[in-house]
């Protein structure tokens, strides 16, 4: 009796085996036949043959990205440049009017500073009186002039320095 359940156990052993390995060969056959499929669909996608070419998509972007890059550092430089000259334009005013002649008249005299960044630049003095009207201007660089500057125009160019 006891060869006969070692010889039942190893029947039922042998039919449980071959259920397990028919259930695993259907399983391999099913992602035999998923991975084809998903290995036509992405030979689809990289060679072209759908409406999506991934490879020519990246290329493309990658195309792209390279034009950005250039035209960023290209505005980079003109921003620069356009920085640079703006440093030089003689954009910054100081204005100051004033009485030339305290016993007649009245601030009717002015002088006006036209400097840069780095006060260079010029002033304008216009002395004004009954009769004529004077207009000078010297040439100022880094706040100074190699002519000698009357305090009204000396009080114009502080008044730039102060709007920095």
């Amino acid at each position: 009796m006891g060869e006969l359940l070692d010889l039942l156990d190893m029947r039922v052993m042998v039919i449980i085996m071959t259920a397990v390995i028919v259930i695993f060969l259907i399983m391999v056959i099913v992602l035999w036949s998923k991975l084809n499929k998903l290995r036509k669909t992405y030979m689809s996608m990289m060679n072209g043959d759908s409406s999506l070419n991934v490879e020519q998509a990246f290329i493309d972007l990658q195309n792209r990205t390279q034009e950005l890059h250039d035209q960023t550092k290209q505005s980079q430089q003109q921003i620069a440049g356009i920085a640079q000259q703006m440093r030089k334009m003689k954009s910054n005013l100081g204005v100051y009017r004033y009485n030339a002649f305290a016993q007649n008249g009245s601030d009717l005299s002015f002088s006006v500073a036209l400097l840069d960044e780095d006060l260079d630049g010029v002033v304008i003095t216009g002395i004004h009186n009954r009769e004529e009207t004077y207009v000078y201007a010297k040439p100022v660089n880094q706040g100074q002039s190699q002519y000698v500057l009357s305090p009204e125009e000396k009080e114009a160019i502080h008044r730039v320095g102060q709007k920095k």
